[in-house]
């Protein structure tokens, strides 16, 4: 029995070290040396001997990094040496006058210049090598515990490769891949988009529950070390002592004897910043030497030996012509910002969201007022603020009270900033259900667009999902209607009548469940094979699926216990919709457990058809070109995806090598 125990503890050991090392080489040093079957091997079993074997887990597990631990609060700490704020300067002319008042103090120094980055500030200690805990900036002088969501990141360690006791600051951020994929499956759950990357990084910090945190992929750069004058004498050694204890850094800094280098540092900053994978929005400047720091001081707020040079986002000013509103399939009421069009980062911009009532008072936008936008992310068009100087008597925003559709009185939840139109009938969210559901995404019934929707909607065909499919019913009416020809009716009932047969995930997101997007539908009817298992399911076994948080739980319990929504789904399967998931992957094809990117216009398939051939197949369809990638799928007019996988050396099939393979 000792030898078997004493073989379970250096497995632990073993595979601890092995995960560890494969995320310092991913994710740090972005050289990986596993292929990531391999890595979700490892992973798994260190899982099920750590659940078996408790107490010989180690405290630098990785599988920490799943997250699972919920907090009821944040709870507050106090920093030994205050996390202060940097003084701004935004111009060349400004640096120069920071330049003359270190020069009046010194001639002797250099300056070294980091990107910076924006996100969330961080100190973290480590006591022995080990972490101990992870806290925000707060009001510099007391921050928040955040240490269980810290520890999710999968490039930050939880061992230092050397057993000392050190601080070190940095920034939290989300890269544009983590963000893009975050916003797409919000945009498929009908939840409002976070604007920025930074809003976003600061939004999962705060999460509650760390295996939120966990799926949104954070990452780190540490600069700064706290009483770093123990360890080092100047900024780049300690950038560079950082590393050498297996911490992020950011590779992009530079040592400038005077102020022109420096000048000419921050202009190829200006370039390159364009290119990279996560938001920066200026330079940090500081004295390279820390025996100066404190020959020059401080202010209450700032050392006086540092400052930031902020970039100027692009941005344009137009006139804000009108604020409309929408209306989701589940209820929320998003005012929209129509504007007189204007080009911004190579595209057209002719309205933004302005997210809800809260922004628009904060920033006290008027309709009639003259605004800068610009691209949050250089993806979102968005309102960032009012050129008063133009302001004459325009009217203060007041947020409707009424559905803009059915007029029933809108509701704010506590605790919300959206409001809601409550009325489970109003036409609006009916419209827009019956879009969705109809949509290529989700049925993908061919000719029920969103105006023939609405016309058929206007005339009182179609009120709800199940209306859809007695639309046959009216064959004769409809091909006496205004712009329906027989054979254009024709082929909407027959479209109806072929969606009859598509798979099961596709219902189930077509149903507009609040929350649950195509993935999540994926997962539902992967662990649920008939719609009468996921209508039985229960909270407690909804939120022990992986990819299944509190939240969609209790969106589905609600969905299935409303009388109107279990009548809808009899209907359908009165109708003959398909209503289970039968899982046929075949397990021995090239493709199974292999990554694939769809880029391009395929000739014989639609990027739906190619992707459900794949996934039939074993294969996995990302969004995104990346080191893990197998092969990307390029099709005519393929552009940057293509380009990148060619950068890595990605394997790239034309339609005809997909042919052969798929038929191989």
């Amino acid at each position: 029995m000792g030898d078997f125990i004493m073989h379970i503890k250096q497995r632990i050991i073993e595979l601890t070290h092995i995960v560890n090392q494969a995320n310092f080489d991913y994710h740090t040093l972005d050289q990986p040396t596993i292929t990531d079957y391999q890595y979700d091997q490892y992973l798994k079993e260190l899982i099920k001997l750590e659940e078996e074997y408790p107490e010989y887990k180690l405290d630098d597990s990785p599988t920490d990094k799943v997250g699972g631990v919920v907090l009821d609060s944040f709870k507050k700490i106090t920093h030994q040496i205050p996390m202060m704020s940097l003084s701004n300067v935004f111009n060349e002319q400004e640096l120069r006058a920071f330049d003359e008042r270190i020069r009046k103090i010194t001639n002797d120094f250099s300056y070294i210049s980091e990107l910076k980055i924006d996100g969330l500030a961080v100190s973290i200690l480590y006591e022995n090598g080990k972490f101990v805990r992870a806290a925000t900036r707060g009001n510099g002088q007391v921050g928040e515990d955040i240490s269980e969501n810290v520890k999710t990141i999968k490039s930050l360690p939880l061992r230092l490769k050397e057993d000392i006791n050190i601080e070190v600051r940095g920034e939290i951020f989300m890269p544009h891949k983590s963000f893009n994929k975050l916003n797409e499956e919000r945009l498929e759950q009908n939840l409002p988009l976070f604007a920025n990357p930074r809003n976003a990084a600061a939004g999962t910090i705060r999460q509650l529950d760390s295996k939120v945190a966990a799926k949104r992929n954070l990452d780190i750069f540490l600069y700064q070390i706290v009483d770093a004058d123990k360890f080092v004498s100047t900024q780049k050694d300690a950038l560079l002592f950082i590393k050498s204890l297996g911490l992020k850094i950011n590779p992009y800094f530079k040592v400038s004897k005077n102020i022109e280098d420096l000048i000419e540092n921050i202009h190829e900053y200006d370039l390159q910043r364009k290119k990279m994978n996560y938001e920066t929005d200026g330079v940090v400047i500081k004295i390279n030497a820390f025996n100066l720091h404190e020959t020059i001081g401080y202010t209450a707020k700032h050392p006086k030996w540092a400052t930031a040079y902020k970039f100027q986002a692009e941005s344009a000013v137009t006139l804000l012509k009108d604020i409309t509103f929408q209306i989701g399939r589940t209820g929320v009421v998003t005012p929209v910002a129509e504007l007189e069009p204007i080009v911004i980062s190579g595209s057209t911009v002719s309205r933004a969201t302005l997210h809800n009532e809260d922004y628009i008072l904060a920033k006290d936008i008027r309709i009639k007022d003259m605004v800068r936008v610009h691209k949050a992310g250089e993806i979102i068009p968005e309102v960032i603020e009012v050129d008063l100087s133009q302001r004459k008597d325009q009217e203060p925003f007041t947020m409707i009270e009424n559905c803009p559709v059915c007029q029933s009185a809108l509701v704010r939840k506590p605790g919300e900033a959206d409001h809601y139109c409550t009325n489970d009938n109003c036409p609006g969210k009916h419209i827009n259900q019956l879009i969705h559901f109809s949509s290529r995404v989700a049925m993908d019934i061919d000719t029920l667009g969103e105006k023939v929707v609405e016309t058929l909607h206007e005339l009182g065909f179609l009120n709800t999902i199940s209306d859809i499919y007695t639309l046959k019913n009216y064959e004769n009416e409809l091909k006496g209607l205004p712009g329906f020809a027989n054979k254009k009716v024709e082929k909407l009932l027959k479209a109806i009548e072929d969606s009859k047969k598509q798979s099961f995930d596709k219902l189930i997101f077509g149903l507009g469940i609040k929350h649950v997007g195509s993935k999540v539908a994926k997962v539902l009817v992967s662990n649920y094979s008939t719609i009468e298992d996921l209508m039985n399911a229960s909270y407690d076994q909804l939120v022990e699926i992986n990819e299944i948080g509190e939240m969609i739980a209790k969106s589905i319990i609600a969905y299935f216990e409303k009388p109107e929504n279990k009548h809808l789904i009899q209907q359908l399967m009165n109708q003959g919709l398909n209503m289970s998931y039968e899982q046929n992957i075949v397990s021995n094809h090239e493709f199974n457990g292999k990554t694939i990117v769809l880029t391009g216009k395929l000739d014989n398939y639609t990027r739906d058809d190619a992707q459900a051939i794949i996934e039939k197949l074993g294969g996995n369809v990302s969004s995104s070109v990346s080191k893990k990638t197998d092969y990307v799928l390029a099709g005519s007019d393929a552009g940057s995806k293509l380009k990148k996988a060619n950068d890595l050396g990605v394997t790239v099939l034309n339609e005809e090598d997909f042919k052969v393979k798929i038929n191989g």
